[in-house]
């Protein structure tokens, strides 16, 4: 008897190169088949829950709501006819603009002599501007052109929302004589303007 258990015990338990590879397997499927039953437990219990709903009377909610229906009534939107403004040879095609309107400028007949630059000033607030961008010009190169801008709600920028794009623009010709051309941007969106906070 001692020859058979000592011939079992030097060849098959003795032999780590066998014996701790199947060890090792046999744990990690185990471990396996646990993981995947606590995961399926979870999935279960969680489509098994019932959904609560809000309770109406929550006053965040609420203003949330009212803030999309503003915005839904400001959106309106019908494109108004254009009704050139001039100033010396810069023009632009409309007085008011919706959110997301194209505002064409126009130069034309500018002299040699006439050089500097067009700055499109946002309001800050009712008695103050900054600079949206400029449009450079320059008589000896070109005399006449075309451009437009596009305001756009940009946290570069710092226009962080709609709020920050209206009120009253102003077209200021750095370089030249010429007065003021303004503008305004109201509430209304162009359909498809995405009009969300980004600051």
């Amino acid at each position: 008897m001692s020859k058979v258990f000592r011939y079992f015990r030097k060849n098959v338990f003795v032999d780590s190169k066998i014996v701790i590879p199947i060890v090792v397997g046999i744990i990690i499927v185990i471990v396996g088949i646990l993981i995947i039953t606590n995961q399926e437990s979870e999935i279960e219990d969680t489509l098994d829950k019932k959904i609560v709903p809000i309770e109406d009377d929550n006053p965040y909610i609420q203003e949330k709501y009212d803030e999309v229906g503003k915005i839904a009534n400001s959106t309106d939107y019908t494109q108004l006819p254009r009704e050139w403004r001039a100033s010396g040879p810069f023009s632009i095609d409309r007085s008011e603009y919706a959110i997301g309107e194209k505002i064409f400028i126009v130069l034309e007949g500018l002299t040699p002599k006439e050089k500097g630059e067009i700055a499109v000033m946002r309001p800050l607030n009712a008695t103050h501007y900054t600079v949206y961008l400029t449009i450079p010009f320059d008589g000896v190169t070109k005399s006449a052109f075309n451009n437009y801008i596009e305001p756009q709600i940009s946290k570069t920028r710092g226009i962080c929302s709609v709020d920050d794009l209206t009120g009253k623009w102003a077209l200021v010709f750095r370089g030249t004589s010429y007065s003021n051309l303004n503008f305004e941007i109201n509430e209304k969106v162009v359909p498809g303007i995405n009009i969300e906070t980004v600051c």
